[in-house]
């Protein structure tokens, strides 16, 4: 249940200002069609976390404990600082309006997640908990809570959210994260 709740908090909050988040806000003003939009964000999100959180399955069984402590902890401290880097939205990740509603939104939200902070967080989770389906789960969960309002509400809420004290408060608990990994904390927990 850890691993569920602090892979859904972690992602919900890092989700806010980010790329992707600002993508469901532009889908939804040139859409302007909801129900397509959310269920393109839920499958891109499933497919590319669960990608992800295979990949943080695999690297726990091919990594010795101790070396995979020390891989964690620096990637846990890594999110941190890249948390408070804001992100940069490119208008070619919306352009492709011929592949339908669901379509545009399932491959441009896959393709924007490539290598984004919450797909790397959701690697670093599965493999410090070593709970593929709750990680996978929770991270999905994350990015719906955080994206669903942004096409519900669109530019509505956008700049009544504090993304500067929001994205602090995520880099401190990546860097909490971090420094407890480095430092064994979690040993006693089995991770």
């Amino acid at each position: 249940m850890e691993a569920f709740l602090i892979s859904t908090g972690i992602v919900a909050l890092a989700e806010i200002g980010d790329k992707t988040q600002l993508l469901a806000f532009i889908l939804a003003a040139k859409f302007r069609k909801p129900t397509p939009i959310n269920i393109g964000i839920l499958l891109a999100t499933i497919i590319n976390h669960g990608l992800a959180g295979a990949m943080g399955a695999w690297l726990t069984s091919m990594v010795a404990p101790e070396t995979m402590r020390w891989i964690l902890g620096v990637s846990f401290i890594g999110m941190a600082l890249w948390t408070l880097v804001p992100d940069k939205f490119e208008e070619g990740d919306a352009r492709l309006a011929r592949f339908g509603v669901l379509g545009t939104t399932l491959i441009a939200f896959f393709l924007a997640e490539m290598g984004d902070k919450t797909q790397i967080a959701t690697v670093a989770l599965s493999a410090q908990y070593k709970a593929f389906y709750p990680v996978v789960a929770g991270t999905t969960i994350g990015m719906m809570i955080a994206n669903v309002p942004a096409v519900m509400l669109g530019n509505r809420i956008a700049h009544r959210i504090p993304v500067r004290l929001v994205h602090t408060v995520v880099a401190v608990i990546f860097a909490i994260l971090g420094v407890a990994t480095l430092v064994g904390a979690g040993e006693r927990f089995g991770f």
